[in-house]
């Protein structure tokens, strides 16, 4: 062999050896902090933000949302010391006190790779000083004059995407985000002029950090409405406009329903799809007959006025719909942003599905599994032992949430693993267990389950 040779082989030994340990990149580090929370936090080691998203008292777990990451967290429900919004401190009962989807900060330790809490923050609201302070009244007295006459500068300080989801009327996007960016080009000239910035609610610091922001640069009338979006819904439709409502709810297949408030003859000649039939004139009847969650979203347009859809949209309040928007400049607008029309014959009925949480299993295909397992798929009980002595689906493998991550040997990686408790909660917790595990083809059963003695079962999804 020659030395040329002897020198290419080598040189190729390297460059193989290279690419085996290149095809292998570290994991990338898990987020401690949720983005939103970024604005006024740092996290610190053993601090993780976020959002609350249950907690799971047989297996002492609190699930955590960061961003697009779970966090599940171990706690004792006798020794971690939660701290809720009135700044009052108890035990591991005040998680059950805590929302769904609201702020919080965990301080944790960490042994043999277990997050186990030591304490949770449940964010308070904000403090805002009451020669700052805008209440709804406030706001509905301006809205109703408009900027011109009203002489008022109403800023929303959410990101673009939530303004595109509902904003309060008269009101412009001025992310808190791009405050620094967008400031000279927003705010007025007249340093004295009224100034309100509102963002996503009580807890949300992005509107008073707006306006200390506002303070800073020397203006003297700035108020902050601390309700926000939610407590202007409460009372009010929101709005949104064409490029917004196919943008931020259609592209991004956000669930809502769409309701055509003219006249059946004017809809039936162009609409927008997915739209159902609801004249303004019968409103209140329709309204009655309305069988959808209240929380559902609601989005209503007319011709181009904005009266019938006015009419709708107040009807739906008053019967207690949380999330209701008008489409500003209607039909017309649609049509103007050369958006699709639809022709035909418009739905006469409103359904409403809400989005299936992230690794949710269709009934029907868990049911089509429960009666006969292919060999490709495992079901998991994910129940306590003593749960399981009650009955148990003749096709299920028990493991217990708390011992998945010791007896992975049983978990096979070639299998669709659908995991299920007795509500969801822990079965969801499993099925992130599992994801932050490695494991790709997971699933879980979003569904109240009762299990009979002889395997016989009864699922309720609510």
């Amino acid at each position: 062999m020659t030395k040329k040779t002897v020198l290419l082989t080598i040189l190729a030994t390297v460059v193989a050896a290279t690419s085996v340990f290149a095809a292998d990149p570290a994991p990338a580090a898990r987020p401690n902090i949720a983005k939103p929370c970024m604005a006024c936090h740092k996290a610190e080691a053993g601090e993780l933000y976020g959002y609350y998203d249950g907690a799971a008292f047989k297996t002492k777990t609190i699930q955590m949302k960061i961003d697009n990451s779970v966090e599940l967290i171990k706690f004792d429900e006798d020794e971690i010391k939660v701290v809720n919004g009135e700044g009052k401190t108890g035990d591991g009962e005040f998680l059950r006190k805590i929302n769904k989807g609201h702020e919080i900060k965990i301080e944790f330790v960490e042994a043999n790779g277990v997050k186990s809490a030591v304490k949770v923050y449940e964010k308070p609201p904000v403090k805002i000083s009451d020669d700052m302070l805008y209440k709804i009244a406030d706001v509905e007295k301006l809205v109703a004059k408009g900027p011109e006459k009203g002489k008022y500068f109403l800023f929303d300080s959410r990101p673009m995407p939530r303004f595109q989801q509902g904003y309060i009327p008269t009101a412009v996007s001025f992310p808190f985000g791009a405050f620094d960016k967008m400031a000279e080009k927003l705010l007025p000239k007249d340093k004295n002029a009224l100034i309100v910035f509102y963002c996503q609610g009580v807890t949300c610091n992005l509107s008073p950090g707006s306006a200390g922001k506002a303070q800073k640069l020397g203006y003297t009338n700035v108020k902050v409405f601390k309700d926000g979006i939610p407590g202007w819904q409460e009372k009010h439709f929101a709005l949104t406009t064409a490029p917004f409502l196919k943008e931020a709810w259609m592209n991004k297949d956000i669930p809502h329903v769409l309701l055509d408030a003219r006249a059946e003859k004017d809809a039936a000649k162009g609409f927008i799809k997915g739209a159902v039939t609801f004249p303004a004139t019968k409103a209140v009847k329709l309204v009655k007959a309305l069988d959808i969650k209240k929380n559902a979203p609601v989005i209503v347009y007319d011709q181009k006025s904005g009266k019938d859809a006015a009419v709708v949209a107040s009807a739906l309040i008053k019967a207690g719909f949380k999330n209701v928007l008008v489409l500003d400049g209607g039909f017309d607008a649609w049509q103007a942003a050369k958006l699709e029309i639809a022709t035909g014959k418009l739905s006469v009925k409103a359904s409403y599905t809400p989005k299936p949480r992230p690794g949710e299993v269709n009934v029907d295909e868990f049911q089509k599994y429960a009666a006969q397992l292919p060999a490709n798929v495992m079901i998991i009980d994910v129940r306590n032992a003593d749960e399981v002595v009650g009955g148990m689906l003749k096709v299920a493998t028990s493991i217990p949430s708390d011992e998945i991550k010791d007896r992975l040997a049983e978990i096979p990686k070639d299998k669709l693993i659908i995991t299920h408790c007795s509500t969801g909660v822990r079965a969801e917790m499993a099925y992130n267990a599992l994801k932050n595990l490695g494991y790709t083809n997971v699933k879980f059963l979003n569904a109240k389950i009762e299990i009979q003695k002889d395997g016989s079962y009864k699922i309720t999804k609510e």
